[in-house]
């Protein structure tokens, strides 16, 4: 039989030279929802193995017809069964399922072996949280099937090399809890709701060093069968699971989310004023106001519910004459803005469906004038500023399109700290209107 191109690009990166194929076994038995794209699943997950001869599917539980046969599962995934097994597949698992020693199983991944979870996965074992600290996250809940957009975060591993920096994909994407993105190593990623577009850290996939040698490797999609039969989803699966039973090296480590600056940057003479881990060097407002702001995978996200009001911060330095650049996506008719000294508003406003620059569009000095040119981005989109400030005169660069030029502005724009206009103020960022994210922001003294 010929084999398909893609299969022939999948074995090409495969260690397969070893003394005999690892061994999995597959688990797919449901305690609770049982997907349609199982057995897909378990054909996919088997034929990788053979085709690229780099594991062996041993064994297969599912738990009877139905996938709540107790007995099935606690035969088969006893200590002494999973002796010589490498890895064990939970394809689309859902309950808890009756594993006889589960604290015996938790060892058995530390001492060196491999848990590989695919989409429900995530669903499994609510009742015992050592699988799902393990694991690193638990299903809360989706939203209808959508288009989505995920980055790629480690473009060198072999679950995601393939990959380029953006992956879109139609599926049913997961929302998590007891998810903490300092315990794992992050692969695939989205950085705002896939339904609401409200900035915010929504992962996809990871993978986790655990124990003495042993690896978790994660990936939430799965639920549909166009999704299972994709060739790049199978690359995404098999690169995961060749990791994981020590056939191709990968980071499995923590991921930095660290705002960083560019070495030109730095020679430059800019400095970060946002680190991407915390909010060190930031402050409320209000010491009384609604705590709406967190760090979330490298970015600075102000959440709003429907009619919530939050709090704007601010730097606790201050700067009189500078250049700053910074990155920032909204939601869908949202509204924020970033002010400089803290008395002058550069307008951060979804404003893409009019097509018109506007004395209260986005980019505008609030107030006071608008945008020259429309350089607005789609809502969820990043978009990139520049701002100089040179005594009352300020210059603003969006999206690349310069925007104000020299622009005179004697007084606050509204919503200022003070009037002090002409004296040192904050970096502050408005956060009592809507959500918002901000990342890699940078200053300059002038």
């Amino acid at each position: 039989m010929k084999i398909p191109f893609a299969l022939v690009a999948l074995t090409a990166t495969a260690v397969v030279l070893q003394a005999a194929p690892k061994k999995v076994v597959v688990v797919s038995a449901t305690k609770g929802f049982r997907h349609s794209s199982i057995p897909t699943a378990e054909n996919v997950i088997a034929t990788l193995g053979e085709t690229s001869g780099a594991y062996q599917v041993v064994d297969v539980v599912r738990g009877g017809p139905d996938g709540k046969d107790d007995a099935e599962v606690a035969s088969k995934l006893t200590l002494e069964k999973l002796r010589g097994v490498d890895a064990v597949i939970f394809a689309n698992t859902t309950g808890d399922l009756a594993i006889p020693d589960k604290d015996g199983f938790m060892k058995w991944i530390e001492s060196g072996h491999a848990l590989i979870g695919m989409h429900s996965c995530s669903d499994t074992f609510h009742g015992y949280r050592p699988f799902i600290d393990m694991l690193g996250g638990e299903f809360l809940t989706h939203g209808a099937q959508v288009t989505v957009d995920m980055y790629n975060e480690d473009p060198k591993h072999p679950a995601t090399r393939h990959l380029g920096a953006v992956w879109s994909v139609y599926d049913e994407i997961y929302e998590f809890k007891s998810f903490h993105r300092n315990k794992v190593h992050g692969l695939l990623t989205l950085d705002k709701h896939p339904q609401t577009m409200v900035p915010g850290d929504y992962p996809v996939s990871w993978a986790k060093e655990v124990g003495n040698g042993g690896k978790v490797f994660y990936t939430s999609l799965g639920h549909r069968e166009d999704v299972w039969t994709s060739q790049i989803f199978q690359q995404h699966i098999l690169g995961g699971i060749l990791w994981g039973l020590g056939l191709e090296k990968g980071d499995g480590k923590v991921t930095d989310v660290s705002n960083t600056l560019s070495a030109e940057e730095a020679k430059e003479g800019f400095k970060l004023i946002f680190n991407g881990r915390d909010m060190t060097g930031w402050k409320y407002r209000r010491e009384d106001g609604k705590r709406s702001w967190s760090t979330q995978n490298g970015m600075l996200c102000n959440v709003l519910g429907k009619d919530e009001h939050g709090t704007d911060i601010l730097t606790e330095e201050t700067y009189r004459d500078f250049v700053v650049r910074y990155e920032y996506q909204v939601p869908p008719g949202a509204n924020s803005g970033f002010y400089l000294r803290g008395r002058h508003e550069i307008q951060v406003f979804d404003d893409f469906k009019s097509g018109k620059a506007e004395k209260g569009g986005n980019g505008a000095i609030y107030n006071l004038k608008a945008p020259t040119l429309f350089a607005s981005r789609r809502p969820g989109q990043w978009q990139q500023a520049e701002v100089r400030i040179v005594g009352q005169k300020i210059t603003v660069i969006l999206n690349g399109v310069k925007i104000h030029d020299g622009v005179e502005c004697p007084a606050g724009t509204g919503g200022q700290l003070d009037d002090k206009v002409g004296e040192p103020g904050p970096i502050l960022l408005q956060g009592d209107h809507g959500s918002v994210a901000f990342r890699n922001i940078r200053i300059r003294k002038l």
